[in-house]
């Protein structure tokens, strides 16, 4: 009995230390510190020649417009236009009572009529003085007034044509037509109304499409600091030919055609402190409308060594200022203050601070302590397999 008790005592026992060896190895073990200094992405510094562009608001303007008005004053009879059409110059819009103007110009046309028939009796009257007087036939007095009566009919009938002039161009004037060919918008008047000589509303305006204008504003700090850059030769720029502007239309596209810089205004805009640009801008489908709101792409200029970083890779001091870490010859990390002009699409334009074969991290910046030494990758990468042979957590046992 005894000995039967003790044999399954000591039983116990070992299985429990069995127990305790085998929860023991089924612990995994400790990863090895990793070995080697942590890598970052960098990319090597190289300049670039980049075209800088300015991005300005504005709003399209017609290249020709024109106001329709009445030269004379009378009832409108007709409207010989669709209004949102095109119209040709010289076109009729509109037909204006003549009746009063053809009676004016029928009057005109015998007045010079009656001028004309007493002046061929003072001609050969003066004509038969002038043998007189010579022959003493007739008093030298009598061939002044006849002469002087002669003269006065002449001007009489230069009077006269005048006047037949002027009533056939108000006559003429009662067929109101277009000014220039173009799209005419919605008439301000019907037939019947009544409308006068070079009244202050227009009867109909009409805008050409062909070709448009776009006016945008452009601050004097931004031009005086565009010919700083010329000047200074950190920019190049193209001729008169080579302004190119392109077109951003109010939903975001892109307007297919691309224009030219035309004109800059010479004055200051006190009040907004800014300078007009105009461009022109070819509408062969009229895509484009007056007054449509619209951003204009303009090309500042070129700079033939432009250095650019990714706007990632730049962070700023407690001061504000910009900065980026670099990998030294020590490949060690190295804080480089740096000075930014302006932003390249998502990279920054960098003036100062930077030089060709500089290494920039842009990944890994929160390893790049300064002064730690780094493996620097090209950035994009893969990361790097880990070593051949170093120890790898064991897999848990159940």
């Amino acid at each position: 009995m005894h000995q039967t008790l003790r044999k399954s005592v000591l039983f116990t026992a070992a299985a429990l230390v069995a127990g305790l060896s085998l929860s023991g190895c089924s612990k995994p073990k400790p990863a090895a510190p990793p070995s080697g200094p942590p890598e970052v992405g960098i990319i090597v510094v190289k300049p670039e020649k980049v075209s800088l562009t300015t991005e300005l608001s504005g709003r399209t303007v017609p290249q020709l417009i024109a106001e329709v008005r009445p030269q004379v004053t009378g009832i409108v009879q007709k409207r010989l236009y669709t209004e949102g059409s095109d119209v040709k110059a010289g076109q009729v819009l509109y037909q204006i009572d003549p009746a009063a103007f053809e009676a004016a110009y029928a009057s005109a046309k015998a007045a010079q009529a009656r001028v004309e028939a007493s002046l061929v009796s003072l001609r050969l009257t003066e004509e038969r003085y002038r043998d007189l007087v010579k022959i003493k036939a007739v008093s030298q007095q009598d061939y002044d007034v006849a002469s002087a009566a002669l003269k006065q009919s002449e001007a009489d009938l230069a009077a006269t044509k005048a006047a037949v002039e002027m009533a056939r161009i108000n006559l003429a004037y009662t067929k109101v037509t277009a000014p220039i060919s173009g799209r005419i918008g919605r008439s301000s008047v019907t037939v019947g109304a009544l409308v006068t000589a070079n009244q202050s509303a227009a009867l109909a305006t009409i805008q050409q499409l062909d070709s448009m204008y776009v006016d945008v504003t452009q601050s004097t700090a931004d031009l005086l600091k565009l010919k700083q850059n010329l000047a200074n030769g950190m920019l190049k720029k193209g001729g008169a030919a080579q302004a190119p502007v392109k077109l951003i239309l109010e939903d975001g596209s892109s307007y297919p055609v691309t224009g030219m810089l035309k004109f800059s205004e010479v004055t200051v805009d006190q009040s907004t402190g800014s300078v007009t640009l105009r461009a022109v801008f070819p509408n062969p489908k009229q895509a484009l409308l007056p007054g449509m709101f619209v951003r204009a792409v303009l090309v500042e200029g070129v700079n033939e060594s432009a250095i650019l970083i990714p706007q990632r890779g730049v962070t700023r001091s407690p001061k504000g200022d910009a900065m980026v870490m670099t990998v030294g010859a020590e490949e060690k990390v190295e804080p480089r203050p740096i000075k930014v002009v302006r932003t390249v699409g998502d990279s920054w334009l960098v003036s100062d601070g930077l030089k060709t074969g500089d290494r920039v991290i842009l990944e890994g910046l929160q390893k790049a302590r300064p002064g730690t030494p780094v493996k620097a990758v090209p950035f994009g990468s893969a990361p790097a397999a880990p070593p051949t042979g170093a120890a790898q957590p064991a897999p848990a046992k159940k």
